[in-house]
């Protein structure tokens, strides 16, 4: 593997914005998340759970419901009052529109997927109709005298049940007029509580009302009578969410202890043909609050204040051992927030509304394989700068000189030159910048600091020269017509003649810099990129993709290496293939054109390409054996794969210099640490 001086950085202060709600689609097996901070998420369940797609947060949009209509619309609400609709393409939001009712605590779409329900802070329901370009006011319901925190339709569509403080109401939706109120109980562990927020429904296709509530109960309503059928106290705290399978057949809920309870529906005895629900499976995998819960078809998934978004399997569901069956915990983001100055030895942190700016230390001492050596000098904090208005940061990143940083706002694009003077550091910012260049998902300076390289969230791609103080547009390569694919990944090659540019869907495409022309494109994966990278001197391609496979593309020749059709053949190792985050960042070795360097957030690897590949039968994370072995025999049995599992959780690691390595790590006690406290539990024995 080599041996590399390691700078070992863990003063990257990110903490992730707590789940607020998740939306499960089952045409396109794919999951919607918001967060606390108002920044949206798509996960491609059937891509290895990638997170395919973000749309940055806001301050004054605090979502609270989010939910699919019409197959492939996404829609949120929020406590701003208003309904938003978001362009899965061009990754922005269509538009928003005031729903005239106050703070909006809950959204649902009609079974058919063709009409939207809202309920609001003043009582209303409101009902609209989804139109193919936007969304229409229908009608009012009648008004309740409280707040509707939580919505189901019954799964015909001629029904709705709402959830308020104290009752459950069951709406005609012909008539907007209410059928039922059904008064929830306020008993709570033998006490009486002043309020009963009812936090969830679920309408089921037998009529029956499921609710969850503040006082800790899940209970089951018939909506023909209005009465109570049973009740199940499950938790000393609130029961916060709940989903339903498409089936009926279970549901799951989740709590503020953390807990996140399986609900199923079994037979009374192993002879009868009539059936109870029946809490089967606790499962424990939050420390704080669960906010809100789904049910795909296979798995059960849950979102909290903890910040993890957590992928339960139901291995009764899973019919073949693959990426289905592996229990997830998904805390950060499937993107790189890191970028380095390898010359000035500086990184960019980027964090919702700042960037800060270090210089790392150093050290004149040495040592053996492991030792940790100390600095002579400390990292050094050399600038916070701090973003204007409420809009989350899109991207950023530091030219390798050190001297320019970029970072772009949905509505704004900033560039800032740096001047060092001993350890003072000036910044000056570029003003005059042009609209074109806002709302850009991803920012690359080229190798030599001369141009600035912006894909804009309309699929173009933008070349922008930069000299002294100034810059000056060069170029832009428009997407092919009648498409607009968002580009969400840059690679440039180190002599800055070649450009690779991937979208979100699998393409990826190459772009003469010099001649300032599309050059080839890549043939179609199934899977999306998750990183890539073109090799010094060779100028080949290596891309990483959601499902593990890494292939290597000559952009000269415009055809796969031959090293990579070896790989393709013999297929790679299935431990590697096993592996559950995305592979985030690639670089390569000045000096050993064979190497290729990468990492996910459990590992770092450098691939060998002189060596063999391994086989099943091979160890992948132990591939030399004992020290006192030959040269011959430790050379017979290596192989291609080097492994390092030292540093996790890695969200950046990258070579400085051809024997010193940076490894940002972000350690989850750290994280957690810096949450809320989570609802104190009585245990045996204290």
């Amino acid at each position: 593997m080599g041996e590399f001086k390691v700078h070992r950085v863990r003063f990257f202060n990110y903490v992730p914005s707590g789940i607020r709600c998740v939306a499960y689609n089952n045409q396109s097996n794919r999951l919607a998340v918001s967060r606390t901070d108002g920044t949206v998420e798509i996960y491609n369940l059937s891509a290895n759970y990638f997170q395919e797609k973000f749309f940055p947060g806001h301050e004054s949009r605090a979502t609270e419901a989010l939910c699919w209509a019409e197959g492939q619309r996404l829609f949120s609400a929020g406590l701003n009052g208003e309904i938003m609709e978001y362009d899965l393409q061009a990754l922005n939001i269509k538009y928003a529109m005031d729903a005239f009712g106050g703070p909006i605590w809950s959204m649902a779409a009609s079974p058919s997927g063709s009409q939207l329900l809202v309920g609001c802070e003043d009582g209303s329901v409101k009902l609209f109709q989804i139109t193919p370009d936007k969304i229409q006011f229908e009608r009012n319901f009648d008004r309740q005298k409280s707040r509707i925190l939580s919505l189901s339709w019954h799964p015909s569509g001629t029904h709705i049940a709402a959830g308020s403080i104290d009752y459950i109401s069951v709406f005609d939706v012909k008539s907007g007029s209410a059928v039922h109120k059904m008064i929830v109980d306020r008993q709570y562990m033998g006490a009486s509580k002043r309020k009963c927020i009812v936090w969830g429904v679920a309408f089921l296709s037998d009529g029956t009302v499921i609710s969850v509530d503040s006082a800790g109960k899940v209970q089951f309503w018939d909506s023909a009578t209005g009465t109570l059928v049973k009740s199940h106290l499950i938790a000393n705290a609130d029961v916060q969410s709940i989903a339903v399978a498409d089936q009926e057949d279970s549901f799951v809920v989740g709590t503020a202890e953390g807990t996140v309870f399986h609900f199923q529906l079994v037979p009374v005895t192993s002879n009868s043909n009539e059936k109870q629900w029946v809490r089967t499976k606790p499962f424990q995998h939050h420390t704080h609050d669960v906010r809100t819960v789904a049910h795909s078809p296979t798995a059960l998934i849950s979102g909290g204040t903890d910040t993890h978004l957590v992928i339960r399997p139901l291995m009764e569901k899973v019919e073949v051992k693959n990426y289905d069956a592996a229990l997830r915990k998904i805390t950060f983001p499937h993107r790189c927030l890191i970028s380095c100055s390898k010359k000035r030895q500086l990184l960019l942190f980027q964090f919702a509304h700042h960037l800060e700016l270090w210089r790392l230390g150093s050290t004149v001492a040495t040592g053996k394989n492991g030792d940790t050596l100390p600095l002579s000098k400390n990292a050094d904090h050399l600038l916070h700068l701090k973003t204007k208005g409420p809009e989350n940061i899109i991207c950023s990143c530091i030219s390798p000189c050190g001297s320019w940083i970029a970072y772009s706002t949905v509505s704004r694009f900033f560039l800032y030159r740096l001047n060092y003077e001993h350890d003072n550091i000036s910044l000056k910012r570029v003003s005059k910048m042009p609209a074109f260049l806002r709302c850009a998902l991803q920012i690359l300076f080229s190798e030599d600091s001369t141009k600035l390289f912006v894909a804009s969230n309309q699929g173009a791609l933008h070349i922008v020269q930069l000299s002294g103080g100034s810059f000056k547009h060069l170029h832009a390569f428009q997407p092919q017509s009648g498409t607009v694919e968002a580009m969400c990944l840059l690679a440039v090659s180190p002599d800055g003649h070649w450009l690779a540019a991937s979208g979100t869907s699998a393409g990826v495409h190459v772009y003469d810099v010099k001649q300032l022309k599309l050059h080839c494109t890549v043939p179609a994966y199934n899977f999306p990129v998750t990183a890539m990278a073109i090799a010094p001197n060779t100028n080949n391609l290596v891309i990483a993709h959601s499902d593990q496979q890494v292939f290597e593309y000559s952009i000269p020749d415009k055809q796969y290496t031959d090293w990579s059709r070896t790989v393709q053949k013999q297929g790679f190792h299935h431990l590697w293939l096993q592996r559950d985050t995305p592979i985030t960042h690639i670089s390569f070795h000045p000096k050993r054109p064979m190497h290729i360097l990468l990492h996910d957030a459990y590992m770092f690897c450098i691939i060998d390409k002189s060596l063999p590949l391994p086989n099943d039968k091979t160890l992948l994370y132990n591939p030399f054996p004992p020290t006192n072995e030959s040269d011959v025999v430790r050379r017979r049995t290596a192989h291609a794969f080097k492994i390092s599992k030292i540093y996790k959780p890695l969200l950046f690691m990258d070579l400085l210099d051809e024997r010193t390595l940076v490894a940002v790590e972000r350690p989850l006690d750290d994280i957690i640490a810096q949450l809320p406290p989570p609802i104190k539990k009585k245990k045996f024995g204290t």
